[in-house]
């Protein structure tokens, strides 16, 4: 039995009769013969279906995941615990086969499973509005410059360069296109330059990019760079880690415009590197030029509480000149998962999840400095990733560790940074202090 059904010779004939052709041969002919491949493509026999999943089930086998390694690899995507409720209920066919919701009447599970998770990142980053999502935590942050740019209607963002480098790069292939000029900003000692942030702001400046906690896990100091923005009449735009805000002052708090992020922690797996989601949240000032869709409560003719699309400023919806991004599609199903998560864990889970995380981040980087093989790179508080140097590769290191079942940290010499034999490592809630005591005894071994 086959999930397919072949085309008989009887079928091609019967529709090479329907449109006036006697042949394939003659249904191509006004394609030259001088650009046709004229022999068969050089394919395997084919397989029975038995086979195939044999086949890609031995190819799958030779992958390994968190599942099978310890992880303290992070760097922009973290292996967190996922509670079993989100994959019971994202796995239900009315939230994986929904599309737009362009017929509210018919969609309002899916619109208020999403009205739920704009309130919830709402009052997780301390602003005002929210969109659904975008595709991705590099893709959200080049959309918020983009509104920077439009709303203050300047050429010029400025980008520390304690952001994550893969979200600088989306940046400036992103910005190139849109005439906008991107400029770096220094990073010192693993914070943002403030001396080279002040040569640097002017009357062209849109916005500036900080990322919080940073690339290297630091928490930065905002108040004396919000300060300097605002002066300018610039726009503060904030790259933030949603679990670390269970902790930390809230990008609202401290006074930003724009704050967009990577979702993945909020329930979402590593999954090699996706499906993920990015999520934008602006003041009430900046509303109506965000991008994306953005679902607001109402109520039906009948008075009961309704959900409908509003705010609509992508290209499909109005004309493509007025229109602030040509973002057409979101990660609906994924902000739906970040909603279960978010509702699962509550207020308090959060905390705890942000707790756990700085604590066990903590124990791992003093016992890592305790055995005197490994120094700071660094002297600045940090969340859940911290920088070490060592006197080895840090490729050797982590091929070491894989042997023995551990992921280890991200190799800062991938990046732009000038900075040789030092590795960033990652520690979530996932660890135990087993696995720690035992990622630091071979550590210190290697």
């Amino acid at each position: 039995m086959h999930p397919y059904i072949p085309n008989t010779d009887n079928d091609i004939n019967e529709m090479l009769s329907a449109i006036g052709v006697n042949s394939i041969e003659e249904l191509f002919k006004d394609i030259p013969k001088d650009v046709r491949l004229n022999r068969e493509l050089n394919l395997p026999d084919s397989f029975s279906e038995i086979e195939v999943r044999r086949a890609l089930g031995s190819l799958a086998n030779k992958n390994k995941s968190t599942e099978d390694l310890t992880c303290f690899l992070g760097a922009g995507s973290y292996d967190h615990y996922i509670p079993s409720v989100i994959k019971h209920l994202v796995s239900r066919s009315e939230f994986y086969t929904a599309y737009t919701p362009y017929q509210p009447e018919i969609s309002q599970g899916t619109l208020q499973g999403v009205f739920e998770y704009q309130s919830m990142i709402c009052k997780l980053t301390g602003m005002d509005v929210s969109n659904v999502s975008m595709y991705d935590g590099p893709t959200a942050a080049a959309e918020g410059a983009i509104l920077a740019s439009v709303s203050t209607r300047r050429k010029t963002v400025l980008i520390s360069k304690t952001v994550n480098p893969e979200t600088r790069k989306v940046l400036k292939t992103y910005l190139k296109f849109r005439n906008v000029n991107m400029v770096e900003i220094k990073e010192k000692d693993g914070v943002t330059d403030l001396e080279d942030l002040q040569n640097n702001i002017n009357g062209d400046i849109a916005g500036v990019l900080l990322q919080y906690p940073n690339f290297f896990g630091i928490i930065e100091d905002i108040k004396e760079i919000e300060k300097l923005v605002h002066e300018n009449k610039s726009l503060l735009m904030m790259s933030v880690d949603p679990i670390a805000l269970g902790l930390l002052k809230s990008p609202g708090e401290l006074g930003a415009d724009i704050v967009v992020g990577e979702g993945q922690a909020l329930g979402g797996s590593m999954s090699f590197g996706g499906p993920v989601l990015g999520f934008m949240t602006v003041t009430t000032k900046l509303m109506r030029k965000m991008p994306g869709r953005i679902v607001g409560e109402t109520v039906d003719v009948d008075g009961k509480r309704a959900f409908v699309l509003t705010l609509q400023a992508r290209e499909q919806h109005i004309r493509r000149e007025k229109a602030t991004s040509n973002i057409c599609s979101d990660q609906t199903l994924n902000s739906i998962a970040a909603a279960i998560y978010l509702s699962s864990l509550g207020k308090k889970g959060i905390k705890e999840v942000a707790n756990q995380c700085i604590q066990k981040s903590h124990y791992a980087y003093n016992e890592l400095i305790k055995t005197g093989k490994f120094k700071p790179l660094f002297e600045k508080p940090f969340f859940k990733e911290f920088a070490v140097k060592t006197e080895k590769s840090v490729d050797e290191i982590n091929a070491k560790l894989l042997e023995k079942g551990i992921l280890g940290g991200f190799n800062l010499e991938k990046t732009d940074y000038p900075y040789e034999n030092a590795v960033l490592i990652s520690v979530t809630e996932q660890r135990s202090k087993e696995e720690i005591d035992n990622f630091v005894k071979i550590m210190e071994v290697i």
